[in-house]
């Protein structure tokens, strides 16, 4: 992960500036320039290809672990519990708060302490039962350790939440929705069960954007978004396809369920009417569908089917006479 390198080498930065700045390198030479060396080392294993592959999780968690060490031996070196480097603690916390999670961003921060503990008991003239110490190591560790760490976590969560959703519409995104897809079908493959899948088009979009500008199109993407989510069930998934395609995922769901699906989505679109510079239009919607195992088992396949479903639909929806409500 090139942000996690990216603190590392800022940890690294930091930590050799200080330590050749206040002296500490030349005071002992060799230890300091062991411990630059071993997370120098750590760094370029961290980054070949044959460290733990296809486990990012615990890669992260070892990195995280090793920038605590290594700024730990740093602050041993540099003035222990009175070291100007100790708001690097921060770099890890981060680093914990965005990848790995609430518990072990707690737990590195109550190892933190146990070290700024062991730091300050070794260090001359501070008497780690004083009220003193807990005065000061309230002040230094309370405030960013805490309250960084649970808002770091809802940032990530936020952001999460962003890569897993389409901003305009608040359904999954095409990424999100083709994990789910993915889920789904391994599970249908695997239990010998079905599932239904539509692809659905806004009909007309381009018009609207043209006439009542692009604020007006978007307005109809909601309309028919908060449609869709009316017309399926808590189990089924809705998604942002790209532009004018939305897809639609009904786990189990039969072609004969699926095309009530496709009626009730129909129906509650067009009933929703569109306000635009005081006009009241209705929109419509072409929807193709297809099932699994019935119409194919790969899902390229499916996928290619669907959508040319969709495209035939919208064709016949074309012709004169043909009902925007059917």
């Amino acid at each position: 992960m090139r942000s996690t390198r990216s603190i590392e080498i800022l940890c690294l930065a930091l930590a050799t500036l200080v330590l050749v700045w206040s002296g500490a390198l030349m005071a002992r030479l060799w230890p300091v320039l062991g411990l630059l060396g071993l997370f120098v080392a750590a760094i370029v294993v961290f980054r070949t290809r044959g460290f733990l592959p296809g486990r990012s999780r615990t890669k992260l968690i070892i990195e995280s672990w090793s920038m605590v060490i290594f700024i730990t031996g740093v602050l041993w070196f540099s003035g222990k519990s009175a070291s100007p480097l100790l708001n690097l603690y921060l770099l890890p916390i981060i680093l914990s708060a965005f990848t790995l999670g609430r518990l072990i961003t707690l737990l590195q921060i109550a190892v933190i302490c146990l070290c700024h503990l062991a730091l300050a008991h070794a260090t001359p003239g501070v008497d780690i039962m004083s009220l003193a110490y807990a005065s000061s190591a309230v002040g230094q560790l309370a405030p960013f350790l805490t309250t960084i760490s649970a808002d770091i976590t809802e940032a990530r969560e936020q952001i999460e939440n962003l890569a897993q959703t389409d901003p305009l519409t608040g359904l999954f995104n095409l990424r999100m929705f083709n994990e789910v897809w993915q889920r789904t079908h391994n599970a249908a493959e695997r239990d010998r069960t079905g599932y239904s899948l539509l692809m659905v088009d806004m009909d007309k979009l381009k018009d609207i954007n043209d006439t009542y500008g692009h604020d007006a199109g978007n307005s109809g993407l909601k309309l028919v978004s908060q449609c869709l989510q009316r017309s399926i069930r808590g189990t089924d998934t809705a998604a942002r396809f790209g532009g004018d395609e939305f897809a639609v995922l009904l786990p189990g769901a039969s072609p004969e369920i699926a095309e009530a699906v496709v009626k009730r989505v129909r129906h509650n679109v067009f009933k929703t009417t569109l306000d635009l510079r005081s006009r009241m239009i209705r929109c419509s919607v072409s929807i193709g569908m297809v099932n699994y195992p019935k119409d194919g088992r790969d899902m390229r396949e499916l996928l290619s089917m669907v959508d040319r479903n969709m495209y035939r639909d919208k064709d016949l929806r074309r012709k004169p006479g043909a009902e925007a409500s059917a």
